[in-house]
């Protein structure tokens, strides 16, 4: 039942109740005094105490279980005035050290004038019994922690901040946080506050910094160079950045150039010349150039094996009833003698084959083996197929959660992991900061597999490791060709290796794993995916909606995309129930018993398995569960993901979409008994051969292609593939060759 709205109006009271709140977030809700109610308030409140004077501005709602409530939207704090008031807020615990009995010694002490004196002349404090100088020492730093803090929020939300950026800005900067802004309002653009540019900017001219400041310049390139992250370069041509700060500012080139250069000598930029000048932000910049320097020094290691190694795999095939083709051999030899490997193939190759292979005979040479992939669908995957513990990439370097702020692991160069070597599947979707944090968690001496299919998109995250890694030619690489007679059954696997090669897939057969039903509206197409998850496919097959069936859709927006399908399969999959809770978010309605998808990596929610006493942290960006129970007067969600269950709160749940339909991207490392794939028309940039190859090989069992043949047809043509700016190839080719010219100069 969705909650009726109302206009915006402002409302002034004291908060008699704080309810709830959440540190991180700031999201609360409160109970606050007005002259004609006890109103409850819900919406981002950070840091508000009982007994504050509050003018909020937002609207009336009417929920189906709390009833009438009101929504903030901002709000304004007033300290309280009235020694009543004082006394109610400082016995809150808003001040550390102050308690309700020594929250009314201070206030019979200086009566109404008690705030001011707290504010303007803290040391007055020692003037109450109880209150010795060391107490007083504490009290006032804590004092000047809480009026520090409101006035950077008062100040912040002035220009238009929320408090959840003014909590981030706070935590960051404390008590320089006004400072700090006045200085270079285009701080607010970093990765930790996340203030637009153009937000950023609007402050600036408003503090009266001059158009053409270099503050403002720097600004706009950090901008730039920032946003093309999520596009997944990791650095941009110089003309490119220089283009689009122009756009952004409207200051000369002339200008924009001489700061550029200003910066690259201070090293807030990093500058390559390729075939072009590329620029770089420094962390990209430092992560690529580590990948290829210690990627350099890894195979400087030789490995020497105790027996003869044509015999070993001899052997294990007599073992396994397996006959290995040339290039398995191959990649066996290469993954026993050499320090690094990348194994690559299509569908139907063997890649697993091959992979059990090597670990086997690794382990039969005393080597402990770490094996993990990016996601929890993927480590699942391959520890079922491998018959050993699989973890992802976060849990197996373990995520350290300590005071920081960005993700940091347990795993690095002051303490590797123990395995003498270590496999990561699905490698096309590590990015870069993920494989330089890999990198850091191995021993030098540790040798490394990766395995992977480089025609499949790239990672979500910035970079294209996989891809530059195998174009580099510096890396030893074996790519398996042949599709193995059981394999190249499945039309599945044919027609995949149709597409990666440019040929059309086959249509017309209709006896295999691979079908397409032609539509003539998006409407009809939208309808038949409907139909095919709610009733064909589980009838014809058995198929669980839930856990076997999978929608992969190339967009976002549209009639065919995320949004519109998942309101579609929502409506036949889980209605609305007399008995059925459910929560309306922002964007979405979620229900108990909804299929839901975790949109970004948060390493704070605890998890546990039931009847297990295995617990952790951390639900991961792709991640897929279904909601189990829904608490509204808690504002909670139970989650279970893959049998690890967890909480989440309400205000958590922008970080929830619904997940009967995900995008094709999202759906990188996993596999699913059926996949259905609408296709028609949509946004040309969006199709693309690489995409539709994700797409298909994400199907086990049963693959379904809903819409337009023509439309597939362009998708095989359009060879567009996902073009990112990178540095590691060209990094990974310096290194290779100041390696070999050390190497001649040492034997000259």
């Amino acid at each position: 039942m969705p909650i009726s709205r109302e206009p915006v109006v402002t409302v002034e009271g004291t908060v008699s109740e704080v309810v709830y709140m959440n540190p991180e977030t700031g999201f609360a809700v409160i109970e606050v005094e007005t002259d004609a109610e006890l109103l409850p308030v819900v919406g981002e409140l950070y840091g508000v105490s009982e007994g504050e004077d509050l003018r909020l501005t937002g609207s009336y709602t009417s929920h189906p279980k709390f009833g009438r409530q009101f929504k903030a939207l901002a709000f304004e704090r007033r300290m309280p005035a009235t020694a009543a008031a004082v006394r109610k807020f400082l016995s809150s615990g808003a001040v550390k050290g102050i308690g309700a009995v020594l929250a009314a010694r201070i206030v019979d002490t200086f009566g109404d004038d008690t705030m001011t004196i707290l504010e303007e002349a803290p040391g007055r404090l020692t003037e109450v019994k109880g209150i010795s100088p060391k107490k007083a020492d504490a009290i006032i730093q804590e004092l000047g922690q809480m009026f520090g803090m409101r006035a950077a929020m008062n100040f912040l939300s002035a220009y238009g901040l929320t408090p959840a950026e003014g909590v981030r800005a706070w935590k960051k900067w404390g008590p320089i946080t006004i400072d700090a802004v006045k200085d270079n309002p285009y701080l607010l653009c970093g990765e930790e506050i996340g203030v637009e540019f153009k937000r950023a900017d609007e402050i600036a001219l408003s503090l009266g910094l001059a158009a053409d400041s270099g503050k403002r310049l720097f600004g706009a390139c950090s901008h730039v160079l920032r946003h093309n992250l999520k596009n997944g370069h990791t650095c941009l041509a110089r003309q490119t950045v220089v283009q689009l700060v122009m756009r952004l500012t409207g200051v000369e080139e002339a200008a924009i150039e001489a700061d550029i250069d200003g910066r690259i000598e201070a090293e807030e930029l990093f500058s390559v010349q390729k075939n072009r000048e590329f620029l770089f932000l420094p962390a990209m910049y430092g992560a690529e150039r580590y990948i290829a320097m210690r990627l350099s020094m890894m195979l400087q290691n030789r490995f020497f094996v105790s027996r003869d190694i044509g015999q070993m795999i001899d052997r294990i095939e007599q073992e396994k009833g397996i006959r290995y083709e040339s290039l398995q051999r191959e990649a066996i030899r290469e993954a026993l003698t050499k320090s690094m490997l990348i194994l690559t193939g299509g569908p139907g190759t063997g890649k697993t084959t091959t992979l059990n292979a090597i670990i086997d005979l690794l382990e039969d040479e005393g080597l402990s083996i770490a094996i993990a992939a990016p996601t929890g669908r993927a480590a699942k995957r391959v520890s079922e197929v491998t018959g050993r513990d699989a973890k992802t990439i976060h849990r197996l370097l373990e995520v350290d959660f300590g005071s920081t702020d960005t993700i940091a692991f347990v795993h690095n160069e002051q303490h590797p992991l123990k395995a003498d070597a270590v496999v990561i599947d699905e490698m096309s979707m590590v990015d870069t900061a993920l494989f330089e944090s890999l990198l850091r968690g191995c021993r030098m001496g540790c040798k490394l597999i990766l395995v992977g299919d480089s025609d499949q998109l790239p990672s979500v995250g910035p970079g294209n490791v996989l891809r530059d890694l195998i174009d580099s030619g510096c890396i030893p690489t074996v790519e398996l060709r042949q599709v193995f007679r059981q394999a190249a059954e499945s039309r599945i696997v044919v027609n995949a290796h149709r597409i990666v090669a440019g040929e059309y897939p086959d249509l017309k057969t209709k006896d295999n794993d691979f079908f397409f039903l032609r539509r003539q509206s998006e409407a009809a197409v939208r309808a038949t995916v409907t139909e095919l998850v709610a009733r064909r496919l589980p009838a014809s097959y058995g198929f669980s909606p839930l856990e076997d069936i999978q929608v992969l859709t190339p967009q976002r927006k549209g009639d065919l995309g995320v949004n519109a399908l998942n309101e579609s399969l929502q409506a036949a999959l889980n209605p609305p129930e007399k008995g059925k809770r459910e929560y309306k978010g922002t964007f979405s309605t979620f229900r108990e018993g909804d299929k839901v998808l975790q949109t970004r990596n948060n390493y704070d929610i605890e998890w546990e398995r039931p009847g297990s006493p295995e617990k952790g942290m951390g639900i991961y960006n792709g991640d897929i569960g279904v909601i189990q129970k829904i608490d509204l007067a808690g504002g909670t969600m139970r989650i279970d993901f893959d049998g690890r269950q967890c909480d989440y709160t309400f205000d958590m749940a922008s970080e929830l979409e619904l997940a009967y339909a995900i995008t094709v991207h999202k759906s990188q490392g996993s596999e699913y008994s059926a996949v259905i794939l609408p296709v028609f028309g949509g946004y040309d940039k969006l199709y693309f051969r690489n995409l539709l190859y994700t797409a298909v090989t994400r199907a086990r069992k049963l693959l379904i292609i809903v819409g337009s043949e023509a439309r597939v047809c362009q998708m095989v043509d359009n060879n567009r593939k996902m073009l990112r700016y990178t540095g590691l190839k060209w990094f990974l080719q310096q290194a290779a060759g100041e390696m070999q010219a050390k190497k001649d100069g040492d034997n000259g």
